[in-house]
C-alpha cells in the first residue's frame, strides 16, 4: 500500500482537493483519496505540487521516433511529408532502438496511454512488452485512387495482423486523411472495423492546400501527387472543407479523433458535432508550430465544449514526446485556456477517446490512472516555462 499527498490532487473528474492523500495498493490501483489529518504524517510521502492522474497522448507516430530533426523546421505541410517519405528508411537497428528511446522518454515524462499510428510493423515488439497502453490504428492511404483501394487494404491487414495485442490495449483500421484516401478506401475501412465501440483517427484540416483542393480542385497537392506520377484527374472539388468529405464517408457510431485541426472552425465543429456524439479533437500544438507556423483558435474548441485531447505527434515533428511540453505551448500563445482545462485535455479527454477510461485519465477509486507530480504551477494556476512532471506511480 502507498500513500501520497501534495498541495493539492487534481481527480479530474472532480474539483481540486487541497491537502489530501491518494491511496493506492501496490499495483497502482486507487483504493481511496482521504483528507491528510486522518493519517500519520510518517505513514505519508508528501510532496510540493499537484498529482494528477497520467497523461495520455492520444496522437504519436513512434514508428518515425529515428528521423529526429532530419526535416526542416517551417516548411509547411506538403515539404515536410516529402522529406518524411524520402528520408524515413534506416536499418531496422536504429529504427527499434529509437523507438524504445521514445517510448522511455514518455513513461518518464508521465504518459501512460498512447495513440499510436503505424503504416507498418516496427513499433509492435515494443508495444508486445505492455509497458503502456496502446491503441494502434493501422493508417491506409492510396492517395484518392480509387483502382488502388483493394491492394491497399490488402497491405494494410497483413501489417495490422502482425500485431500482438497484450491485455488493455486495442487496435483499428484508419484512414490518414482526407486528401489521401479514396471513398473506395472508406469503404473498406469501415467495412472491416467494428459497427461501434472503437476508435478511429484521421488527420484533418492541417494545412491550407488541403482546403483548397476540396474547395477548388487548385493549391500545392496537385503539384505533389503529380510530382510522384499520381493523376488527380478522377477527382472532383466537393466546394466544402475537407472535414465534410470525411464525415460523409467514416461511421459515427464509433468514436472518432480528428488530428490537429489547425483550420478547423466553429461551423466544422458544430457540423462534426452534429454528425456524431462521440467526436474528439486531437492538438498537437508543438508539431504544427515545427511544420505550419500556426496553431490552432482554441476559443472556438472551449466556445463548442468540445472534447479535446492532446498528442504529440512524431520526433520528425517535434522537439520532444511531453504532453506537459504541448499544454505549455498552449499556455504560452494562448493563456485564456484554463490549466483546468489543459488538465482534462490531457488526461480524462484522451483517456475517453481512446476508450480508457475504464483505468485511466483520472484519480478515481478502482482505477489505475498513474500518478504525476506537476511542481512549478503559480498561484493562480497557470504554467509557465519552469512547471516540471515527475511520474510518481
Amino acid at each position: 500500500m502507498h500513500k501520497i499527498s501534495a498541495d493539492w490532487v487534481c481527480p479530474v473528474s472532480s474539483e481540486p482537493l487541497e491537502n489530501a492523500v491518494v491511496i493506492t495498493d501496490n499495483a497502482g490501483k486507487i483504493l481511496a483519496i482521504e483528507p491528510a489529518e486522518k493519517h500519520d504524517p510518517a505513514s505519508v510521502e508528501m510532496h510540493r505540487g499537484i498529482l494528477i492522474p497520467g497523461f495520455v497522448n492520444t496522437h504519436c507516430h513512434l514508428e518515425l521516433s529515428h528521423m529526429k530533426g532530419k526535416v526542416d523546421t517551417g516548411t509547411g505541410l506538403i515539404p515536410f511529408i516529402t522529406g518524411v517519405v524520402t528520408q524515413r528508411n534506416a536499418s531496422a537497428e536504429l529504427i527499434a532502438e529509437a523507438i524504445e528511446k521514445a517510448e522511455q522518454e514518455m513513461l518518464d515524462g508521465g504518459i501512460v496511454a498512447l495513440g499510436d499510428i503505424s503504416n507498418a510493423p516496427d513499433t509492435f515488439a515494443t508495444k508486445a512488452k505492455g509497458r503502456m497502453r496502446y491503441h494502434t490504428f493501422l493508417e491506409l492511404f492510396d492517395f484518392l485512387q480509387d483502382a488502388g483501394a483493394e491492394k491497399t487494404f490488402a497491405d494494410g491487414l497483413a501489417v495490422y495482423e502482425q500485431l500482438e495485442l497484450v491485455p488493455g490495449s486495442a487496435r483499428s483500421m484508419v484512414p490518414h486523411a482526407p486528401y489521401s484516401v479514396s471513398r473506395s478506401l472508406f469503404e473498406k475501412i469501415n467495412a472491416f472495423n467494428p459497427k461501434s465501440g472503437i476508435t478511429v483517427s484521421i488527420h484533418n484540416q492541417e494545412t491550407p492546400p488541403e482546403e483548397a483542393l476540396f474547395l477548388e480542385k487548385k493549391g500545392e497537392f496537385l503539384d505533389f501527387y503529380g510530382k510522384f506520377g499520381i493523376s488527380l484527374d478522377k477527382f472532383e472539388a466537393t466546394g466544402q472543407s475537407s472535414i465534410y468529405y470525411a464525415l460523409a464517408n467514416m461511421n459515427p457510431a464509433n468514436r472518432t479523433i480528428f488530428v490537429h485541426n489547425t483550420l478547423t472552425s466553429r461551423a466544422n465543429i458544430e457540423a462534426a458535432q452534429s454528425w456524431s456524439p462521440h467526436t474528439f479533437w486531437a492538438t498537437c500544438p508543438n508539431a504544427n508550430l515545427y511544420i505550419e507556423n500556426r496553431l490552432p483558435d482554441y476559443s472556438v474548441f472551449l466556445d463548442t465544449q468540445a472534447r479535446v485531447t492532446i498528442g504529440t505527434d512524431s520526433l520528425t515533428s517535434n522537439w520532444q514526446l511531453s504532453v506537459l511540453e504541448e499544454m505549455k505551448t498552449i499556455a504560452r500563445y494562448q493563456s485564456y485556456v484554463p490549466f483546468s482545462a489543459l488538465l482534462r485535455w490531457a488526461t480524462l479527454n484522451g483517456a475517453q477517446a481512446l476508450g480508457f477510461d475504464d483505468t485511466l485519465g483520472s484519480l478515481e477509486v478502482g482505477k489505475t490512472p498513474g500518478i504525476v507530480l506537476i511542481q512549478g504551477v503559480s498561484p493562480d494556476w497557470k504554467l509557465g516555462g519552469d512547471v516540471s512532471a515527475k511520474r510518481l506511480i
